[in-house]
């Protein structure tokens, strides 16, 4: 019985092997990427080891792309420096990464104008495969392609900087 049960395990752990190819969830063994920055106006995102350029991508933003985030519900992407501070691998995007806004000042600004700062905005996939070709469209996020999340998700851990450029 031992023997039976344990060639059976290693079956089902060959056939699970072979399906491993397609998983959102990838393996990165290469420089540590120290810091992501982020060129709103030129859509270009780079993951960067020190001053060396690993990957880049290109991105969509919020529908109203131009300017730093005020409040929730504006459709702007924030600007200045965050933290990744957290992933979300059940994300309805795919994968995101979430992007530590809020910060204190972020949250003063807002509740002078009486709104709420908002929050939740990440680096993320897309929820379907024609929101790659749309303009921009996030409420305030960053969006890249499936392929592109995956590979960003492997490499950028929590805590990871971000400089969010106009």
């Amino acid at each position: 019985m031992k023997r039976r049960n344990l060639i059976l395990g290693g079956t089902a752990l060959v056939a699970l092997g072979g399906c491993a190819g397609d998983s959102k969830f990838k393996r990165y063994n290469g420089p540590e990427v120290t810091y992501v920055i982020v060129n709103k106006a030129d859509r270009r995102m780079f993951l960067m080891h020190k001053d060396k350029v690993l990957e880049s991508y290109n991105f969509k933003l919020g529908f109203a792309p131009v300017g730093h985030k005020v409040h929730e519900g504006d459709g702007k992407t924030p600007e200045g420096l965050y933290l990744i501070d957290r992933r979300n691998p059940n994300s309805k995007f795919h994968l995101s990464l979430g992007i530590s806004y809020p910060n204190e000042r972020d949250r003063e600004v807002a509740k002078f104008l009486e709104k709420s700062p908002g929050g939740d905005i990440f680096i993320h996939g897309q929820k379907t495969a024609k929101d790659k070709n749309r303009d921009d469209w996030t409420w305030g996020c960053i969006s890249v392609s499936n392929k592109e999340i995956e590979d960003i998700y492997a490499m950028v851990g929590d805590g990871t900087p971000i400089a969010l450029n106009p």
